[in-house]
């Protein structure tokens, strides 16, 4: 059955109001810009991150579990991680590079968030030369020399103090704001297709309505 008939059913099951409200945020999602997150370690960073994402509207989030296993508190979160799309790469020794190739595939500028490798000011990142893939890495020591050696640009927080970086989290909030905003006062298309509108709205209805699948699998046998 086709996703758009068990949406139209599954939407028998919330109210209207909570219905307008998915669709209302749908209209601000973008997969324009992505977050990838490599082998963050501490949940409550891992948590921020996500909600951060939530709230300025970036949909996909790639997770890359090379040594840290990903394990976001909740509690930080507010749920976040609901209403996004998480990939990881945990599959193998190789999971840096393949998630990396996979977004290049996808055509994804792979950006670096870095102080060094002469980085650019955040502030002259070229958000109209496609979409774009920002990367994150560990608290202590940043991303890896693979990340690092397979990013197209490197970008940074222009800063005044004697530290060199900021929190990952507070890092991820500030590039978000910046860019976000950038973007929405342009003429890029950085709204999701119908298509990507209608996958993510079907995961909502399902994760909100109680026994969704059995609902869906009596649908089916119609």
């Amino acid at each position: 059955m086709e996703n758009s008939s068990i949406i139209k059913h599954l939407t028998e099951f919330v109210t209207e109001q909570r219905l307008n409200t998915f669709k209302k945020v749908l209209e601000n999602r973008t997969n324009y810009v992505t977050v990838v997150l490599e082998d963050i370690f501490q949940s409550h960073n891992a948590s921020a991150v996500l909600r951060t994402c939530d709230c300025f509207g970036v949909q996909n989030v790639h997770v890359i579990e090379n040594k840290n296993e990903f394990k976001p508190n909740p509690e930080i979160s507010l749920g976040a991680a609901n209403w996004l799309t998480i990939n990881s790469g945990n599959k193998n020794a190789a999971n840096t590079k393949e998630t990396i190739q996979d977004l290049k595939n996808k055509g994804y500028r792979i950006i670096a968030t870095t102080p060094h490798h002469n980085a650019i000011s955040i502030n002259d990142l070229d958000i109209n030369k496609g979409p774009f893939a920002l990367l994150f890495g560990t608290e202590l020591t940043g991303l890896t020399d693979e990340a690092i050696s397979l990013s197209d640009e490197f970008v940074k927080i222009p800063m005044y103090g004697f530290t060199e970086s900021f929190n990952i989290s507070v890092s991820a909030a500030i590039f978000l704001s910046n860019i976000i905003e950038r973007i929405k006062k342009t003429e890029i298309h950085w709204k999701l297709s119908e298509n990507e509108k209608e996958t993510i709205l079907l995961e909502w209805l399902k994760y909100s309505i109680k026994k969704s699948e059995l609902i869906i699998k009596s649908l089916n046998k119609l």
